[in-house]
């Protein structure tokens, strides 16, 4: 009976603390669509998990640790609304091309500028390259390679606010 009120106690302390957080949800539009989660820890940081569709022919997924104004260097016009920037690393992984699929994997990095509306909007523009190494199936000749094609990652994002 005691492990069981622990274990509630801790699950409703974790999902109370979840629940505090900042938290955003939305869609980055570039080469294909990222359906994107952040989850604010703290003021200064936040997790960002998103699904990736590249050119609607393959999926793949991410997750970045980003620094919000990582150098203290917070963007001096905010008036209504927010302006902030992020810096980030993580990983990534997925699968693109799904008539001869090529398997990839690698550290994927984060750049952004967002404004947070004064209103639950915020618009974000983002580069978020992915480097690391690819499987191609459909070939006999050097199947395994370097990804060079994930350095073209810019995304104009759309979020709402929650």
């Amino acid at each position: 009976m005691k492990k069981i009120l622990l274990l509630a106690i801790v699950a409703m302390s974790s999902i109370a603390f979840a629940a505090a957080q900042p938290r955003a949800i939305g869609v980055n539009l570039g080469y294909g669509i990222d359906l994107s989660y952040q989850h604010a820890i703290g003021d200064a940081n936040m997790i960002d998990l998103s699904v990736n569709v590249p050119m609607f022919d393959g999926i793949g997924a991410s997750a970045t640790f980003d620094w919000i104004n990582p150098f203290g260097t917070a963007i001096p016009w905010n008036n209504q609304g927010e302006w902030n920037w992020s810096l980030g690393a993580g990983l990534g992984a997925g699968i693109y091309g799904f008539k001869y699929p090529t398997i990839y994997a690698g550290v994927v990095g984060h750049v952004g500028v967002e404004y947070n509306f004064w209103f639950p909007l915020q618009l974000s523009l983002d580069y978020r390259p992915n480097i690391g190494i690819y499987y191609a199936t459909a070939t006999d000749n050097k199947p395994l390679g370097f990804n060079t094609q994930g350095f073209y990652g810019i995304t104009l994002g759309v979020r709402y606010l929650f």
